[in-house]
């Protein structure tokens, strides 16, 4: 029983080594992937790719509508504050089929994604120095960004931060 378990572990490290070494040659890493880019993530991802990248166009009439606010935190950072009209956070629905006029938002500062919105507030605790813009888009529960007449529903705030 003793030897036996002790091949196990020598295999173990032995195949966990070798597995890992072809993962690094291969450019595989173990950090998760960004979905800032989704055009990044080659054909594995090629339907949950498609989500991201493609708008989904939702009539002119009663279109959800967005607006930002971006205040000073009294105690550090900003808070954003996301208006919207004819749209529902329904953060219990993310990832799921896409039902209209609900869904969730996408927050980015300098167009790189800071991460996904589930309701009307955000605390930003540090915004970079210089001028910035923090910008917001109404997403579909399958994240695909909302869209009238190929104009993504969004709404933005510049400042400048010193």
């Amino acid at each position: 029983m003793g030897k036996a378990l002790g091949l196990f572990a020598i295999g173990l490290v032995f195949g966990g080594g070798i597995g890992f070494t072809l993962a690094a040659g291969n450019g595989i890493t173990f950090d998760g992937h960004d979905h800032s880019d989704p055009m990044a993530h080659g054909s594995a991802h090629a339907g949950h790719d498609m989500a991201h990248s493609t708008a989904l166009e939702v009539p002119a009439l009663n279109a959800p509508q967005i607006a930002v606010e971006l205040t000073p935190d009294p105690m550090d950072g900003y808070n954003l504050h996301v208006l919207t009209k004819n749209f529902a956070f329904a953060p219990e629905a993310a990832g799921l089929e896409d039902a209209r006029g609900q869904g969730h938002a996408h927050v980015f500062i300098n167009n790189e994604k800071l991460g996904r919105l589930y309701g009307e507030w955000m605390h930003i605790p540090d915004l970079p120095k210089g001028e910035v813009t923090v910008k917001v888009t109404l997403n579909s529960n399958m994240h695909s960004p909302l869209a009238v007449s190929g104009q993504p529903i969004s709404a933005s705030s510049t400042l400048i931060v010193e």
